[in-house]
């Protein structure tokens, strides 16, 4: 990301010499009352490695983050499906284009795909000439997508459909405004009556001719008879890596860097009740076969699309390791009982052969014949999700770990239970850990783990945020709070191996929980200051942790320094991260030890500072770096140099040394690149 654009550059030097200007009669008090001193051992060898796994994100299927968001299909309720499965049923959101006099649209059970037997019906009374002729642009359906489509000019788009009819047909596939004036492309699909008397797949491309961000895609005809659709898609050729993935949102999640990603929840692999939970074998192979599900904790429909093999591909795609959660037989409102859990692992077994297995497997073989004959890096699953306390989940958990453990020794498997404070009563690789609270009480959960038990199962932060009235809908305050917590999640880095932040994105026309790192449209995006917070972190994994020791006597600082080398130019920087989380400027001394005498200037080392005028400050489609990190260069840099942080705000250091490089402990399969 480039922190250097010249507008921000001078909004930075404009806010720093304003702070600067308005402390300076003030200068004396802060010189004695607000100071504190950083010393850092940066001497070969020093230190200890951070886990190549520290920072990644956690992606559920909440505020039409996938349906309607990462996932690029543009249709909402392509198979007709949503209605359930009694007829009539409701076709929401598609609706009818044309009157009583003209058409007649129903639903049936007729469709040619056995999991999804719901299909539209359209009886067209009308006809291009005779007594009762269609009205001009014809006559049919049209799917507004979710709150509009995003169509631009010159981008190509996929429309796909199954149709049959009694007769020939002539049908107009076209994208149109959100009124259906505007024609931004449109073509013709004309097929004789044998060709279509059984179900038929339709596929177009159209290329835009014009700009809509709300438009919608409508199949219209002017041609008498009855004709059934079922199954409609339209994606944009574009897509993240070519694998369906909306590529600006795919973008925000590569920006970050993230090792890992946790997935498809949260509350969605649990449901409010079992029949309405994740089901990873319902996500997978052809996704007209997919039946979909009714997701009861967020009260919406998903198509599924974006099933588990796209999990995994995203994963693979982003560079980061899968952290697969699956249900574990609870959800919130029943459970199976242990006696009776054996089918839910055998399921989860399958899916991790699924994941793993040789193509030649049961279900390698699926996977492979989905285009992935190579196995996906699978290393982590999570059974189930915050399910301790009850009733049946140690009974549950207990065979599920030995099931896995047995077929899959490798496998590190993720507790529900924390086990922070004290000794779980049950074997894992990790706890997990979910914290939602202030912002007072995060910032000052930078020490939760200091004094957490280094025996035991690592600890997994797969949850955390600052939420209600300090959060806004993602302000400075909350990001600030967060900053400080992670500054603590990485000196404790020894017992928390993963940590990821949590909802990752929020449809704004959806929004079910509140804040949310990226906030798009169908069109637009903008990261919370949450998220920019998540920039400081993004060479921190497979880093070195310096010894780094403050003195102050301000409970509002907290700080940090890493080793990390720089993949591009091999160059090996110091990063010092503090977060003044106090309403007073802090004038911090910095003491670097173990540096190369050789060199005694620091050439090329930057500051990128996150702050704003007011607390509460947040971004916007209309700012949407209202409140983002801004990167100079740093004056007179050294091993003592003495810095102003500023009040409210999140700072780091880079120190780049001319002359030496130093020892960083890195694993061969990951790359570490600057900003």
């Amino acid at each position: 990301m480039d922190y250097c654009k010249v507008p921000r550059t001078l909004f930075f030097l404009c806010l720093f010499i304003g702070f600067c200007f308005s402390y300076r009669c003030l200068a004396d008090e802060v010189e004695a009352n607000q100071t504190a001193q950083l010393f850092i051992d940066a001497s070969h060898g020093s230190g200890r490695p951070i886990p190549q796994t520290l920072f990644g994100i956690f992606f559920e299927e909440i505020n039409h983050a996938g349906a309607g968001g990462l996932w690029a299909e543009l249709v909402s309720n392509k198979g007709f499906e949503a209605g359930g499965y009694n007829t009539p049923s409701n076709i929401d959101p598609w609706s009818i284009i044309g009157d009583e006099s003209s058409l007649i649209v129903s639903t049936d059970r007729s469709s040619c795909f056995e999991r999804n037997k719901m299909a539209l019906r359209m009886e067209v009374l009308c006809n291009s000439e005779g007594a009762n002729i269609c009205p001009s642009g014809g006559v049919g359906v049209y799917n507004p997508g979710f709150w509009g489509m995003n169509i631009e000019q010159g981008k190509s788009y996929k429309v796909v459909f199954h149709v049959r009819s009694t007769g020939s047909i002539n049908i107009s596939v076209s994208f149109t405004g959100s009124n259906g004036l505007q024609t931004l492309t449109s073509t013709n699909i004309i097929a004789s009556a044998s060709d279509v008397s059984n179900w038929t797949k339709m596929e177009v491309l159209l290329e835009a001719k014009e700009t809509n961000h709300n438009s919608r895609l409508q199949l219209t005809t002017t041609k008498m008879g009855v004709l059934w659709f079922d199954q409609v898609s339209a994606m944009p050729l574009d897509t993240y890596k070519g694998h369906g993935f909306r590529n600006d949102l795919a973008q925000m999640l590569a920006d970050i860097k993230p090792r890992f990603i946790r997935f498809p929840g949260g509350c969605f692999v649990e449901g409010e009740w079992l029949r309405n939970a994740f089901r990873w074998k319902e996500s997978i192979g052809p996704w007209e076969e997919r039946p979909g599900h009714f997701g009861d904790v967020w009260m919406y429909w998903t198509d599924d699309g974006l099933g588990y093999f796209e999990f995994l591909q995203l994963a693979e795609d982003l560079g980061a390791l899968p952290i697969w959660v699956f249900n574990n037989g609870i959800s919130h409102n029943d459970q199976v009982d242990t006696s009776a859990i054996l089918p839910f692992v055998q399921e989860a077994l399958d899916g991790i052969e699924f994941a793993r297995g040789d193509s030649s497997s049961t279900w390698g073989a699926v996977r492979a014949a989905m285009g992935h004959p190579e196995p996906f890096d699978l290393r982590y699953v999570a059974i189930g999700n915050e399910d301790c306390g009850k009733k049946n989940y140690r009974g549950n958990y207990l065979k599920f770990y030995d099931a896995i453990r047995r077929a899959y020794p490798d496998i590190k498997m993720i507790s529900n239970c924390d086990g922070s404070s004290l000794q779980l009563d049950h074997p894992a690789d990790f706890y997990d850990f979910h914290v939602y609270t202030s912002a007072n009480n995060l910032f000052s959960m930078s020490h939760k783990f200091d004094s957490t038990s280094r025996k035991g199962p690592k600890a997994f932060v797969s949850e955390y945020a600052v939420t209600g009235k300090d959060a806004g809908t993602g302000s400075l305050l909350a990001a600030l709070a967060e900053a400080g917590f992670l500054i603590g999640l990485e000196k404790n880095s020894d017992i928390v191996e993963m940590a990821s932040y949590a909802p990752l994105f929020v449809n704004s026309n959806d929004r079910r929980w509140n804040p949310d790192a990226i906030v798009f449209n169908s069109s637009h995006l903008y990261g919370t200051p949450s998220y920019w917070v998540q920039q400081f972190f993004t060479e921190s994994s497979g880093a070195t942790l310096l010894n780094a020791t403050l003195k102050t006597n301000s409970a509002s600082l907290v700080a940090s320094a890493i080793a990390w080398k720089n993949s591009g130019n091999d160059q090996t920087y110091v990063r010092i991260k503090t977060v003044n989380f106090g309403s007073d400027p802090i004038s911090l001394k910095i003491s670097v030890s173990g540096l190369d005498p050789s060199s005694e200037k620091l050439s090329g080392s930057t500051k990128t500072i996150l702050t704003s005028t007011n607390l509460m400050d947040e971004n916007s489609f209309n700012e949407p770096k209202k409140v983002a990190p801004i990167q100079a260069l740093l004056e007179d840099a050294g091993n003592d140099m003495t810095v102003l942080l500023l009040p409210h705000s999140f700072t780091s250091f880079d120190l780049l040394k001319e002359s030496v490089s130093l020892r960083i402990i890195e694993d061969d399969s990951y790359s570490l690149s600057s900003i």
